[in-house]
């Protein structure tokens, strides 16, 4: 059976080849290996790159002969005899599995292997530990990062910018200029093309030649199969194979060439018979063997029988664009057309084309009218049309003949046979942009069977799919197949279609086609050619055709242009621009691209990805290339369409030989080229190539060629220090561990001559040891002193542990004692010692701290224990080996000679280092162990024979410590080692008691040497396994030490809580835990009475120690648990007034969140002197303290002295004013004012005297400081003044009449008014004081004073005297009793500081509306009373002043000003309530005017006839006939707009009679939905002009009942019928008697019940 699709084996897909379809009849001949694309070879000029980081200038010149750089030696193409002969491809774009989920190339960021993690020049890590013994010990290079950065291979080629209509998949990564800069002269182009297209030369000569036009008309249809068929203008059908030979001309002498042009083509799943649409109508299908006359005729129908049609076919003159064969069969056909009419055309059987009788059978559309009538059904065309073609595998879409048929409004999948049946319908996507381009085309793929991959033969189905696309989305829906029931199989199977996903194109889409089971090609409109993946869907590539001239046609925008021009902009309807169809001329068939231009037919195919490679060979882009082999390799980038496989030891495989082949042509043609110009960048060039090809060797695992080709190209060209420069890292990131002696010996070469040691040493602790040159390798490390790569080699190469030991040993002992001689070697060798040792006695390799392995950290461990821990000397090596002398003396007078020796070297370290060795198991013991099968204690015999373990090394210590001369700073650090390990190891350690002892008791002195901490820790440790029996006796040690600590331990575990409470107290380190202490020994039921009572002695005694640690937490803490010493603890603090302080402010004024629950009897004699207190401490808090307090808590004769002294003159002015002494009050505010004043003017005269004085910031702050004092009691003046006038007029007393004004005198005010004005002329006073000198400083020539003190405190002042005048109005004035009440509340505090918005001059008003004066009421005289004896006052002080001073004038500028200020803001004041009354008035208006506009009646009767006038009951006649009048004005309001609302009218949504009418305007009354905010009216606008409203309600009353009457709703709420009113009032000839209407026309009526 002849399938529609031929699945590739695996092998095809390795080789880069499809199982495409036969030529001709040949089943089997492979496509690809006779079409491939033409390829040119082209010469490159100079162009600049930095490539990666990398800057570089590549110079290319013509190719040379010979170099070996092409990857495959591919041939050129050539063409001969018509066919296009290529080699077969190295890839294709073959599916094998489903892709991958690797992210797309465009969300990948450029990638370089990982810099190295070795720093070079990094000093010893080891820092010292806070304590001794708990540091760790660490190598310079146990944690490596290098400090040369590798530069990996460039990040990947880009060609592209994103701008760019042709985006390359690699078009993310950057190149830029070798200048740096972002901007590209010319854009980067990738050097492959994304198609690889080939002319058909022959095809286009014998189809588009003048001659071929004439003959068999324009190429106008393109379709590919076995052959390639193109359609012509004349009804004709050329048939070409693929040598290009035109095989049969289809349709000549038929009636088919007098059809009309073909508009479609059709070829069968066997490639044996082809089906043709014409622009007529017609169809006709051909056998290719006998192609003579057509296999069938389906013939259209005439439109002047369409009323009469017997059956169903295509119109004539409707042209078939869309036809296809159903399964296998020649005679089942569909076919669509341009007027969005679908058909199935199934033929009977018979002995010839005579015989078949074809039956057509509608599936999708409707006929146009035939009486000629213009067809009001929106117009359709189809888009998009095809056929579910077969598959490789059976499936049970064979059989049904799927069809797909795409409109510009709908996706409908219907089955054709055995009948035409609708098995998926989908209407047009919401998310398709209603204003873009109206296209749409689809494609199906079958189902299939692949192998998954070359190496796992699994075999996996794939089941169909279908892709569509709407403009500029596309989507895939898959098909689902269900069997039908075994009971019941001729239901026949069902399907389901589910959407999976979808793609947003930037341009609508006008073509579609796959070109594999995951490659989508996608033409858009401006014919860009786009790759899709479809399962990722990304975009993996795409390409300009623009320049192919491909052939288009104009096919819908006639039918659908009604569509466009129907609908306005802003409608969300389909109104975008209709493109040409391309689906005629964009084809694909086995992966493989065919385009119908206007000249000529061309066809592509993917580039592979060695067709990428090879284009980057070809312009010497060497670089590129292997970065991009490299992405292949490791399947980093897309695998699909480029033809590589998913399997990746098949890719490896397949990528890494051309990688070697591309490495060695780089080599070749790099280190071969002679030229000038490659002279001057070798350099740069070698150094990268040499990066690219390190990363890649390593990456395929390709040391050898590494190692060998490429250093012998470096050496040769005596560049090898390059090499070995770019080797360094990879070497010490351990990706080389194996370096060939050759290139090492030049390794160890290039850096000691270049001094490199440190980075030397590096490399030769990262290199595996036993390709090293020991004897070399140890002379270079003595040679530059390189002893971390002196102990790897001996350690690791010989497994010498000793040698490396004595080395260091040797120079730390021979080093000079002298510090200015040379000290660097020997504290170089100090440094690396006890690392060498903490790392190999815990099983380490130094100097990276790998692990050993069991067997060689045992055999280590134990030599270097043996050696350290021999009694004697030693011969090393231990056979034929000498004796180790390091210090004669030592080694002939005293045992443990190597011990000596490290102990005086440095204790602390060695000890440190031994602390960290105990940790480990080597040292339990025991010679039953088996290390790789080999006893322990063979293991150690090897060594020294020795038996090593924790008791045995500290017997040893404390033997030489305690036998030799070693001082005490250094027995105590072996102390603290015991103490230690003695606490964690007990079990393996056992001492006598006098040996603990006197451990102990030299742990008591350690404070002499700053080891306290260190040593009462220890004491901690062996004091949790040692029990002494005489603990008292060490209490006296522990005292003298200070270990407070052990002593609050000792203390509390024998109850003695005294001594265990004061240990808190005295414990310097946590003095806060005393707290705790207290209240842990405070808890009911721990003390009896007596030790209670002893605690509580020892708090009062420790009173001042405990507050001066925290004074909140000692009141919190006292409070909490013994309220009772609260007094006593705070008089245990009378020689401490600051304590006392803080003590009773915790007391009196907690922190928020904590209650006051202290006793009646402390606050009560302590509130006073707190308040003293705060005076000195915090002055600024008395004033609103005291406010808080009632009144009598205090003792004015007890706070005043202190208040005055501490300057709190707030404070008491505040108590006076409390305790009624007004007078008194106002005299203290008035005499400090007058301090304040004398000291202001102090500082101006001093200023004005002394010009340094003047120029200087303290001036600006003092002056600054008592200004803020000045208005600070200037306000509390006023607040006093406000507060007895408010006292005075609640105390109900008559107020005196006053007198004449002649008769004015201050003896006539009260006493109140009195206080106003001595308040009102110490302030005037202070401020003529203050303008005398800003009066001088304006009129002065000398500027001594600096410009604004003056004036400033001037200004400042004249405000405060315009607010005292202003508070004076507010006083003296009428005001509410709620305002009064507010200010009499008002704290005075609050007035302390100046307004932000304060002006600066007086004359300007101030912003805040609380200044402005009150209107008084004519009958208030107070005012005038207090500004008339003010002003006598001071007339009698300017006739006693002295002539330097003007009291009058200078009140007459200050009253000025302050009034012309109040004239100002009355001003501003008037305009303000007009513009607030002319609103209130509009507002008002409008409400009055929308509350006339409709009542609310009382009743649902009429209050003359008593009939029912509205609500249930009244009927539908007035209903109907106001629904009626509502239809007709829409109606002519959409008549007027252009616009149908005969289908968009809705019912109210009330009852009938529910809503009243109104009587004059015929509108019903709004609801409450419909109501605005508070206002009635009526917002339908009035757009058609009307009759008036009592002519339209007389048209309803004709039609209506009497009873059914329009109604008169009054505002009173009665309601009549307006028939009912005109008869009262006698109808007419009321009328024409009164003619009372309104301006409007309308009657008016007058409620017949309110006016009887």
């Amino acid at each position: 059976m002849a399938r529609g699709y031929d699945a590739p084996t695996d092998d095809e897909r390795a080789n880069g080849v499809e199982n495409d379809a036969p030529m001709g009849q040949v089943d089997g001949e492979q496509l690809a290996a006779i079409l491939h694309q033409e390829q040119s070879r082209q010469d490159f000029e100079e162009e600049e790159m930095i490539d990666y980081g990398l800057n570089y200038k590549k110079v290319r010149s013509a190719r040379r002969e010979g170099t070996g750089e092409q990857l495959g030696e591919q041939a050129p193409v050539q063409e001969e005899n018509g066919v296009v002969q290529s080699p077969t491809p190295s890839g294709s774009i073959v599916d094998h599995d489903d892709p991958d989920e690797t992210p797309s190339i465009h969300s990948m960021q450029s990638s370089s292997l990982p810099p190295s993690r070795m720093s070079m020049n990094r000093a010893v890590s080891g820092t010292s530990s806070p304590r001794p013994f708990d540091r760790r010990f660490h190598a310079r290079m146990s944690s490596s990062a290098s400090s040369i950065p590798r530069i990996g291979v460039p990040g990947g080629p880009s060609f592209l910018n994103n701008d760019s209509r042709r985006i390359s998949m690699l078009s993310q990564f950057t190149i830029e200029t070798q200048t740096g800069s972002d901007n590209v002269d010319e854009e980067e182009q990738a050097p492959w093309e994304v198609v690889k297209w080939t002319k058909l030369k022959k095809i286009s000569t014998q189809a588009f030649s003048e001659a071929g036009k004439r003959a068999f008309g324009r190429p106008s249809f393109l379709a590919v199969g076995a052959f390639i068929a193109i359609g012509t203008s004349k009804g004709l059908v050329l048939l070409f194979d693929y040598h290009q030979t035109l095989k049969s001309i289809i349709g000549q002498g038929t009636a088919a060439a007098e059809s009309g042009p073909i508009t479609s083509l059709g070829i069968s799943a066997d490639h044996t018979t082809i089906a043709a649409g014409h622009a007529s109508g017609s169809i006709f299908t051909w056998d290719l063997t006998a192609p003579a006359r057509p296999f069938l005729s389906v013939l259209p129908i005439s439109r002047s029988s369409l009323s009469n049609r017997r059956g169903d076919g295509h119109v004539e003159g409707c042209a078939v664009l869309h036809i296809g064969f159903l399964g296998q069969r020649h005679t089942a056909l569909v076919s669509a057309d341009d007027h969005g009419m679908a058909f199935s055309h199934l033929a009977t059987r018979g002995l010839g084309s005579v015989a078949r009788n074809v039956k057509t059978t509608r599936i999708l559309g409707r006929y146009p009218e035939s009486s000629g009538q213009p067809d009001q059904r929106k117009p359709s065309s189809v888009l998009g049309f095809a056929s579910l073609p077969l598959g490789n595998i059976e499936s049970l879409t064979d059989n049904v003949g799927l069809t797909a048929i795409l409109t510009p409004y709908l996706l409908v999948i219907v089955s054709t046979t055995p009948i035409a049946q609708t098995q998926f319908k989908l209407p047009r996507a919401k998310d398709v942009d209603p204003h873009s381009a109206i296209t749409g085309c689809l494609a199906w793929f079958p189902a299939v069977k692949m192998a998954s991959s070359s190496t796992n033969r699994k075999v996996s189905t794939f089941k169909s799919k279908l892709i569509y696309c709407w403009s500029t989305m596309l989507y895939v829906l898959d098909v689902e197949e269900i069997k039908p029931p075994q009971d019941a199989p001729e239901k026949g199977p069902t399907f389901v279609f589910r959407p999976r996903s979808s793609w947003r194109s930037e341009e609508a889409i006008v073509a579609v086609q796959w070109l594999s089971r995951s490659v989508l090609a996608i033409l858009t409109v401006s014919q860009r050619l786009m790759i899709l993946e479809d399962q990722a869907m990304r975009l993996a590539d795409s390409s300009d055709l623009i320049a192919k001239h491909m052939y288009h046609q104009d096919l819908y925008s006639q039918r659908l242009k009604t569509v466009v021009d129907g609908h306005e902009e802003g409608e969300n309807a389909m109104h975008g621009v209709i493109p040409d169809a391309f689906h005629m001329s964009f084809k694909a068939y086995k992966g493989r691209l065919f385009l119908l231009g206007i000249g000529d037919v061309q066809m592509g195919a993917l580039s592979n990805w060695a067709d990428r490679l090879q284009a980057l060979l070809d312009r010497r882009e060497y670089l590129l290339a292997i970065k991009l082999a490299n992405m292949y390799y490791t399947g980093e980038i897309e695998k699909v369409t480029i033809g590589l496989l998913e399997d990746d030891t098949a890719r490896h495989s397949m990528v890494g030989k051309k990688l070697l082949e591309i490495m060695s042509a780089a080599l070749q043609y790099t280190f071969n080229d002679d030229s000038d110009d490659n002279e001057k960048s070798f350099g740069p060039v070698i150094q990268d190539l040499a990066q690219a090809i390190f990363g890649s060797c390593l990456m395929i695992d390709e040391k050898d060629f590494l190692f060998d080709t490429v250093y012998e190209y470096y050496s040769d060209a005596s560049r090898q220090e390059i090499f070995l420069y770019t080797l360094e890292p990879y070497i010490l990131d351990h990706d080389i561990e194996l370096v060939p002696p050759e290139v090492m010996k030049d390794l160890l070469t290039w850096y000691t001559s270049h001094d490199l040691g440190p980075r030397l040493e590096e490399i030769i602790c990262s290199l595996q040891p036993f390709t090293l040159d020991i004897d070399q390798v140890t002379a270079i490390c003595k040679a530059f002193e390189l002893y971390d790569a002196l102990a790897y080699v001996w350690t690791q190469a010989l497994g010498d542990y000793i040698t490396p030991l004595i080395e260091l040993l040797t120079l730390i002992h021979n080093a000079p004692t002298d510090p200015a001689s040379q000290p660097d070697e020997a504290e170089n060798a100090a440094a690396k010692l006890f690392p060498f040792l903490a790392y190999t006695l815990t099983g380490r390799r130094y100097p990276d701290g790998a692990q050993l392995s069991e067997y060689d950290a045992t055999k280590a461990k134990a030599a270097v224990y043996g050696f350290m821990f021999s009694y004697s000397a030693v011969h090393w090596p231990r056979e034929r080996g000498k004796l180790i002398v390091i210090d004669p003396n030592i080694e002939e007078e005293l045992s443990y000679p190597y011990l000596h020796i490290l102990l005086l070297s440095d204790t602390q370290d060695f000890l440190s280092m031994l602390n960290e060795a105990f940790e480990d198991s080597f040292l339990n013991g025991g010679n039953d162990q088996l290390v790789d099968g080999i006893s322990v204690s063979e293991v150690r015999n090897e060594a020294f024979g020795m038996i090593i373990n924790r008791q045995r090394i500290t017997n040893i210590l404390l033997e030489v410590v305690r036998s030799s001369d070693f001082d005490m700073e250094q027995r105590l650090y072996l102390d603290i080692f015991v103490a230690r390990n003695l606490s964690k190891f007990a079990q393996f350690i056992l001492l006598p008691g006098s040996v603990i002892r006197q451990v102990l008791t030299e742990l008591c002195e350690g404070g002499e040497y700053g080891l306290s901490d260190e040593c009462q820790l220890s004491v901690e440790y062996l004091l949790s396994v040692y029990h002494p029996p005489d603990t008292h006796e060490l209490v006296d040690l522990f005292i003298e030490a200070r270990y407070f600590r052990i002593l609050k331990s000792v203390y509390k575990g024998d109850r003695q809580y005294g001594k265990w409470l004061e240990a808190h107290f005295d414990d310097p380190d946590n003095k806060e835990s005393a707290f705790t202490a207290i209240a842990e020994c405070l808890k009911p039921g721990l003390l009896n009475q007596k030790q209670l009572k002893d605690i509580k002695d020892i708090i009062v005694q420790r009173a001042q120690n405990l507050t001066e640690i925290d004074t909140s937490r000692t009141v919190v803490c006292l409070k909490s648990h013994a309220p009772d010493l609260l007094k006593p603890v705070f008089d245990q603090l009378k020689d401490r007034p600051r304590l006392q302080f803080s003590f009773l402010e915790t007391i009196f004024e907690p922190p928020s969140g904590q209650r006051n629950n202290v006793g009646n009897q402390l606050a009560d004699k302590h509130v006073e002197l707190y308040v003293r207190l705060m005076c000195q401490y915090n002055p600024n808090h008395v004033a609103d303290y005291v406010s808080l307090l009632n009144s009598g808590d205090l003792h004015l004769n007890h706070v005043l002295p202190a208040m005055e002294v501490s300057g709190v003159i707030d404070a008491a002015v505040i108590l006076l004013a409390r305790d009624g002494l007004i007078q008194t009050a106002l005299s203290r505010l008035i005499k400090h004012l007058s301090t304040l004043e004398t000291a202001i003017t102090g500082l101006l005269n001093n200023a004005k005297e002394d010009v340094t004085i003047g120029s200087g910031s303290n001036l600006d702050e003092a002056i600054s400081d008592l200004l803020e004092q000045i208005e600070k009691y200037v306000k509390l003046g006023i607040w006093l003044c406000q507060s007895q006038g408010h006292s005075s007029r609640s105390s109900q007393k008559p107020q005196r009449k006053a007198p004449p004004p002649k008769e004015l005198t201050e003896e006539h005010l009260s006493q109140d008014e009195l206080l106003w004005l001595d308040f009102l002329d110490i302030v005037i006073g202070l401020a003529r004081g203050i303008s005398t000198y800003a009066e001088q400083d304006e009129s002065s020539d000398e500027r001594s004073i600096t410009p604004g003190h003056a004036g400033k405190a001037s200004n400042t002042v004249l405000l405060l005297v315009q607010q005292a005048f202003t508070a004076l109005l507010a006083s003296t004035s009428s005001v509410s009793s709620t305002s009064q009440q507010s200010r009499k509340d008002a704290k005075p505090a609050s007035v302390s500081t100046v307004p932000d918005d304060t002006p600066s001059t007086v004359s300007t008003p101030t912003k805040s509306r609380t200044n402005r004066p009150l209107q008084q009421p004519p009958n208030s005289h107070a005012f005038l009373r207090i500004l008339r004896t003010l002003l006598t006052r001071l007339a009698n002080q300017s006739s006693t002043a002295t002539p330097n001073t003007s009291t009058l004038s200078s009140l007459q500028s200050i009253l000025g000003q302050i009034f012309s200020a109040y004239t100002f803001e009355s001003s501003l004041l008037d305009i303000a309530s007009g513009f607030l009354d002319k609103d209130v008035f509009l507002n008002v208006e409008e409400a009055a005017n929308a509350r006339r506009k409709g009542w609310t009646p009382r009743t649902t009767f009429c209050e003359i006839c008593a009939r029912k006038a509205w609500g249930k009951g009244l009927g539908v006649e007035v209903w109907d006939a106001w629904k009626d009048r509502a239809q007709d004005k829409e109606r002519r309001w959409g008549e007027k707009w252009g616009v149908d609302l005969s289908n968009n009218v809705e019912e109210p949504e009330v009852e009938v009679g529910r809503r009243p009418v109104d009587s004059i305007s015929g509108r019903r009354t709004p609801s409450k939905q419909e109501k605005g905010k508070g206002k009635n009216r009526d917002t339908t606008p009035d757009i058609v002009a009307e009759a008036s409203p009592v002519e339209e309600l007389r048209s309803v009353l004709k039609q209506v009942e009497p009873s059914a009457d329009a109604l008169v709703v009054f505002a009173c709420g009665h309601t009549c019928h307006m028939l009912c009113l005109d008869k009262i009032e006698g109808g007419a000839e009321h009328e024409q008697r009164h003619d009372q209407h309104d301006e409007h026309g309308r009657r008016k009526y007058k409620c017949p019940i309110c006016h009887e």
